[in-house]
């Protein structure tokens, strides 16, 4: 009962951030048992993977096609609706046997965690007082990392205490207690929710700092979502008798995130700019992703540490830079880097397992490395593209 009582004591910000934290718990559980998986239904490492491929694609999609519905329904109604959803489903998908059946019910999770997230985030600037919302957004943030974490690990200590269904049950409960949870949300929250027209994204995509930054994102997910798929199966390959809560507990790194998070403006200051702490995080990146060369689980464990780092570096400056960037439209923006965030870690989860299922472990990984070189060529045109926008509007200014 000691775990009910903040949320009781706390209101409806505790509630959002639990829902938040068991969100992106169903979202990762998948990832680390993926090897149980390709065992049990005789499965390739690239059919395993598509757990989690499945479950990220719809986020990618989800700001060009979840505004009819947001604007349209109760934000209430939207959020309780799919939460639920997603729990009714994780008690199905426990249950199931047939790996196609198991991949649409995936699929289907995936659709209603866009909505999930996109209301939670609305409803903190709904419920935080004014001067308390750029902090609220930031335990936000820090929830969906720990939920990242624990998703994994604890899906991975229950695989091997109770087998692999059983998490997923628990999951199921918890999304329908959060249901419960959150039916005294104020019904008519303003969702502040700016569908994007097509023409809109392509004038803004085509302005060079725009451009830059986005393909800087979509590769810097490309590397994550790709290295932390296909981690499992490189541990069971080092060691078969790997357990489960040992590839659960690899990614404790993933808590750097957290750390990075709340500290985003000591970083600024001390590196002068979002896009030189950009830039530093990116070179962390690349070393962390040097330490997994060595083939020892130890070492990969250190490295984790390093590689979420450098990722949570870039990520946590690039989502507030481009506020800075964008002086109007800053939703549509927005909307755009979540979606090129979201694409690059979908095609990242499976693409660059085709090197790895016919090449091994450090093809793959070097060519995660190039890809994250292209991240730092990136930022660098970023960077110049900005400056040269800066020094023509000084120009016209003085003129």
């Amino acid at each position: 009962m000691a775990v009910l009582t903040p949320f009781r004591l706390h209101g409806p910000l505790a509630k959002i951030y639990f829902c938040t934290v068991i969100t992106f718990c169903s979202l990762y559980a998948a990832q680390p048992i993926q090897p149980v998986f390709q065992h049990e239904f005789g499965l390739t490492s690239l059919q395993a993977i598509l757990f989690t491929t499945l479950m990220m694609l719809p986020l990618g999609f989800a700001p060009m096609f979840y505004g009819v519905l947001l604007e349209r329904l109760s934000a209430r109604l939207i959020v309780r609706t799919a939460i639920l959803m997603l729990g009714l489903l994780e008690l199905v998908f426990c249950v199931t046997d047939n790996y196609l059946l198991l991949l649409i019910i995936r699929g289907f999770q995936g659709m209603a965690i866009p909505a999930i997230l996109t209301s939670l985030v609305s409803y903190i600037s709904f419920t935080a007082p004014r001067e308390d919302v750029q902090a609220a957004i930031a335990r936000y943030i820090a929830a969906t990392i720990l939920g990242g974490f624990l998703g994994r690990f604890l899906s991975g200590l229950f695989t091997d205490l109770f087998g692999w269904r059983f998490f997923f049950f628990v999951l199921g409960m918890l999304l329908i207690w959060g249901f419960f949870l959150l039916r005294d949300l104020e019904k008519d929250a303003n969702l502040e929710y700016t569908r994007p027209r097509m023409g809109e994204v392509v004038a803004l995509v085509k302005q060079p700092q725009f451009f830059w930054l986005y393909c800087t994102i979509f590769t810097v997910f490309f590397v994550f979502a790709g290295l932390l798929n296909f981690l499992p199966f490189e541990l069971k390959a080092l060691n078969p008798a790997f357990r489960e809560t040992g590839i659960g507990f690899m990614y404790f790194g993933y808590v750097m995130g957290i750390l990075v998070s709340l500290n985003v403006r000591r970083m600024i200051t001390l590196f002068g700019s979002e896009t030189r702490v950009a830039m530093a995080g990116l070179f962390l990146y690349i070393i962390g992703i040097c330490g997994f060369m060595i083939h020892d689980h130890r070492a990969m464990f250190l490295a984790m540490f390093v590689f979420c780092t450098g990722m949570f570096m870039a990520h946590s400056l690039l989502s507030g830079y481009i506020n800075t960037l964008a002086k109007s439209q800053k939703g549509i923006a927005n909307g755009v880097y979540i979606s090129f965030y979201y694409l690059g870690g979908t095609i990242g989860s499976f693409a660059p397992g085709i090197l790895y299922e016919h090449f091994g472990w450090r093809v793959f990984l070097s060519c995660l490395i190039l890809m994250a070189c292209g991240s730092i060529y990136c930022i660098r045109r970023l960077q110049c593209s900005a400056a040269l926008i800066k020094a023509q509007e000084t120009a016209a200014m003085e003129a």
